[in-house]
């Protein structure tokens, strides 16, 4: 019935709630904004732990690109454990566009990027208004999103490894954001 040979047990039926629009999600957040950013995330399940992630460290609303996966299927919302219907989303029709509606608001766009020529994650400043940009599990970030940031930063890594988990990398990135701002 549920879909899922495991399963913890819990059947729910959710309504998709009405869409927000991103004019709404800027006047209900207070400062300093916390937004996230998604482009060409597909994994179902990453999507739905990124989402869990930004509702455990506070995020002030989630943005999908157009390519990315559906913030509604039903191994996002189970991934999310229900958080989905806990954080204002925006599913976005032109992800560069959004970035330049938010820096127009004053909303610094960070691309968590492992750039050689950008910040690693302890120089960047996330005490001000900001978004944090996540790119594919395969490609990370397309270059139409990552120019349409301000800077990109990485999470400097060890023995060779160059990349995490989109969700790993989004909870070493929101600790940091929340370690700024006095409350981790």
């Amino acid at each position: 019935m549920v879909g899922f040979e495991i399963y913890q047990g819990v059947l729910a039926i959710g309504k998709i709630p009405p869409p927000l629009s991103l004019e709404k999600i800027l006047t209900a957040s207070a400062h300093p904004r916390f937004f996230v950013a998604m482009d060409e995330l597909a994994n179902a399940e990453n999507v739905g732990a990124l989402m869990r992630n930004c509702v455990a460290f506070g995020a002030s609303a989630l943005i999908a690109g157009e390519t990315c996966s559906s913030l509604f299927l039903r191994r996002t919302v189970r991934n999310s454990m229900g958080s989905i219907f806990k954080l204002p989303v925006l599913k976005s029709p032109n992800l560069v566009q959004t970035l330049g509606e938010l820096r127009a608001h004053g909303i610094k766009c960070i691309a968590a990027h492992p750039r050689q020529d950008g910040k690693t994650l302890s120089h960047a400043n996330f005490t001000g208004d900001c978004c944090v940009v996540f790119g594919s599990e395969g490609h990370g970030i397309s270059e139409k999103v990552l120019a349409a940031c301000d800077e990109a930063v990485a999470i400097p890594m060890l023995n060779e490894v160059d990349s995490l988990n989109v969700s790993a990398a989004a909870a070493v990135f929101f600790y940091e954001v929340n370690r700024q701002r006095g409350k981790a």
